[in-house]
């Protein structure tokens, strides 16, 4: 298989220095404002982005654990198959957040909804759409019992990125 190469196009700022007391989904992380700063050469891209109330941010999970096939959600107690999970220690550690949009100024935005770690690489930008990414499901595995109000993660996914050790 071909190898894949990444990089790049900017750098997430966020209040969170650590996973440890940060929400574990976008839509837990309401009144949590950050900004992403796109890479000057990439700026062009952002024409048109300020019509859209909610945006995708594609990202590295710089400081996750690394992969287990297994792991234990932060929405459970159970041991889980890794790609029935949300969980950031993955093979290709990629991270997804739809975030509100709340301004475009020259290569900075500024969204609400904040669950990423501060200096996050950011990989991609892509516009929230209700008809594509709002789809009805009618199976949910394992979470179809949850009650999900605010869940903040507690670090058992960090990875201390200088020392390259888990952390607690």
């Amino acid at each position: 298989m071909k190898e894949l190469h990444l990089r790049p196009i900017g750098v997430i700022h966020s209040p969170h220095q650590q996973a440890a007391g940060t929400p574990v989904q976008s839509s837990l992380a309401t009144g949590i404002s950050g900004t992403v700063e796109v890479l000057p050469e990439f700026a062009a891209g952002l024409k048109d982005l300020e019509a859209f109330d909610r945006i995708w941010l594609m990202y590295w999970f710089d400081r996750a654990s690394p992969y287990h096939p297994t792991v234990k959600p932060y929405l459970d107690t159970v041991e889980r198959g890794l790609f029935a999970t949300r969980a950031p220690a993955r093979p290709n550690p990629i991270g997804i957040s739809a975030v509100k949009l709340l301004s475009v100024e020259g290569n900075m935005l500024t969204v609400d909804g904040m669950d990423i770690l501060d200096g996050t690489p950011l990989l991609d930008i892509k516009p929230y759409l209700p008809a594509f990414d709002a789809v009805q499901a009618e199976k949910t595995g394992w979470c179809g019992q949850l009650q999900v109000n605010a869940v903040l993660a507690d670090g058992r996914f960090e990875t201390d990125s200088k020392a390259g050790s888990k952390t607690k």
